[in-house]
């Protein structure tokens, strides 16, 4: 039987993020057994086969994008698909010292890159290998930092949350594409809070959201996509 899945136009896109932090893993559907077998399994992507990092350590091109940056701080992450390096914005404090917090409790570390939605976003910060959500460590939830002058664009990190507008803790996305019905409209339609952006590891990011997915509409990918490490720059 096809696995049962949520349809992606734009206004499910936004109602999905919305739900994304607090469900997770739960798109990852049952399968119908065939044959006469009554039993099922979940459908769940392929452990990655590379679970040691091929370096504990930012690259030089990295590095010296980080020391171009203006910003105060930077964070630079190591995934199965490449490295990415953030600038983070003064212009959001509660969601960046969230967010550092995290970085700095390795909190990301052997993390996955659980909800992956060609041409719209990357998710992570939740769930380990297997879709097992993240628990331990987890931090109070944040007060939404949106009208900020901050846009959903193409390349920016900004942070997951649930239903409720402030209940944000760990989960993080990349915009793959500018996705500016996710900005603030008005306090009813508050939007999500953009906290930074890429400043090196564009390619990256591309290589994630161009992932192959599990099946059509899964917003998975068919491996999982790792992040191996995340460190504070500055």
């Amino acid at each position: 039987m096809k696995p049962t899945h949520i349809p992606t136009d734009s206004s499910s896109k936004r109602r999905l993020l919305a739900l994304s932090a607090a469900l997770g893993g739960a798109l990852i559907m049952a399968a119908c057994g065939g044959g006469g077998d009554n039993n099922s399994e979940p459908l769940r992507p392929k452990p990655n086969a590379v679970t040691t990092p091929p370096t504990t350590s930012c690259s030089a091109a990295g590095i010296a994008a980080s020391n171009a940056s203006t910003a105060a701080n930077t964070v630079c992450m190591l995934t199965s698909d490449g490295e990415i390096v953030v600038e983070l914005d003064a212009r959001a404090p509660i969601t960046v010292d969230n967010f550092l917090k995290y970085v700095t409790a390795k909190f990301y570390d052997n993390t996955i890159f659980h909800r992956v939605v060609p041409n719209f976003v990357a998710q992570g910060g939740g769930f380990t290998t297997g879709f097992v959500a993240k628990t331990a460590g987890l931090l109070p939830a944040i007060k939404l930092e949106t009208n900020v002058g901050l846009s959903n664009t193409k390349y920016t990190i900004a942070m997951a949350r649930t239903t409720d507008f402030n209940s944000a803790t760990s989960q993080f996305y990349f915009n793959a594409v500018d996705n500016a019905a996710l900005d603030y409209k008005s306090a009813s339609e508050p939007g999500y809070a953009v906290f930074g952006r890429v400043i090196s590891g564009q390619a990256t990011v591309d290589k994630i959201n161009a992932e192959t997915q599990l099946y059509a509409g899964a917003e998975t990918p068919a491996t999982e996509v790792l992040l191996y490490w995340a460190v504070k720059l500055k």
